[in-house]
């Protein structure tokens, strides 16, 4: 049975509007709790972040850290706007601080009297980052610049290869994919109290990268059928495209979401949310190219009268033999 996306667009389009719509919503919420639209971590704002881990030879792991004590030593030391979570998993326990920067002197003290709060601390497993204000905002400049010239870079390839409409919404779905993604972290940072930091960046950067990718191939097979076929109805043509490539596109969209799970429940506390984004996104990615890309290519050529073939370099002469990934291919 093949999968007519084009007969049912207004509902794909309705389930991404949803989306999107509920992480605009969370996005102004936080602006106005914390004066951003997501909740920035270490790499962005600058200060200093302590993890210190319990040493379970000599406390009980098994009960909690009393987080209503470490917020009192830290109000009494004049850190009442620090954030503090509790860190476990496979026989840890411990809490994590973001705080302004601190010096040596003032790490040195508030790990003392926490310790005296809540237990003795393993000194093997103690973090302490620091990082100043100017270099997480020239992170997040340089972040941003590098995601504007990728959209950029891709608005121009899309362009030479197809036409200006198939780059206009291969872009439209590459904003789909960011704004998800950056809507479910915001919610994240407001239930959670998620952080986002210079990975978060790189996430979006590997998310555009990857949905693009699932685009093109979707792009190319409705390219091709229109040269055969400039006559035939764009509906049709883009669901066969979508038909032809769907499995294609599954398999590698799960491929790489089971290591991606496998990261996320495994790598650690660095990697964790770094690794849910790319879930995020990837899932976005792959259900925009099938359901948002090729649907808004369809109404927008329906709409307009140009269900004309783009220009093809190859030969318009296309065999029937399959090629390497099952689908036919052109001589």
């Amino acid at each position: 049975m093949k999968l007519q996306v084009t007969k049912q667009r207004k509902r794909w389009w309705a389930i991404s509007s949803i989306l999107i719509l509920a992480g605009l919503i969370s996005m102004v919420i936080s602006w106005q709790q914390i004066g951003s639209p997501l909740r920035p971590g270490l790499d962005f704002v600058g200060g200093t972040r302590l993890q210190f881990e319990l040493d379970c030879s000599k406390n009980d792991c098994n009960k909690p850290v009393d987080i209503a004590s470490v917020r009192t030593v830290l109000e009494e030391e004049g850190l009442g706007s620090s954030s503090v979570q509790e860190v476990t998993g496979q026989g840890r326990r411990g809490i994590l601080i973001r705080s302004t920067p601190l010096d040596v002197d003032q790490r040195t003290k508030l790990q003392t009297v926490l310790s005296e709060k809540i237990g003795t601390f393993d000194p093997s497993k103690t973090q302490i980052d620091t990082v100043g204000p100017i270099v997480g905002q020239q992170l997040f400049s340089a972040g941003m610049l590098a995601l504007l010239v990728s959209f950029v870079g891709i608005t121009v390839y899309m362009s030479m290869r197809f036409q200006l409409d198939y780059a206009v919404f291969a872009i439209v779905a590459l904003f789909h994919d960011v704004l998800i993604t950056i809507g479910i972290f915001s919610m994240l940072g407001l239930i959670l109290h998620v952080e986002i930091d210079s990975l978060f960046i790189v996430a979006l950067l590997t998310i555009v990268g990857f949905s693009v990718n699932d685009t093109v191939v979707i792009y190319d097979r409705v390219r091709e059928t229109l040269a055969l076929n400039p006559e035939g109805d764009i509906d049709n043509i883009v669901d066969a495209a979508v038909d032809q490539t769907l499995t294609r596109s599954i398999n590698t969209t799960v491929t790489v979401l089971l290591s991606l799970v496998s990261i996320f429940l495994f790598g650690g506390e660095t990697l964790k949310y770094f690794a849910l984004a790319l879930i995020i996104g990837f899932s976005a990615g792959a259900y925009s190219s099938i359901f948002v890309a090729s649907t808004l290519l369809a109404w927008w050529r329906k709409r307009s009268g140009k269900a004309l073939p783009a220009v093809v370099a190859t030969s318009p002469e296309v065999s029937d033999s399959p090629s390497i990934d099952g689908n036919p291919k052109s001589d």
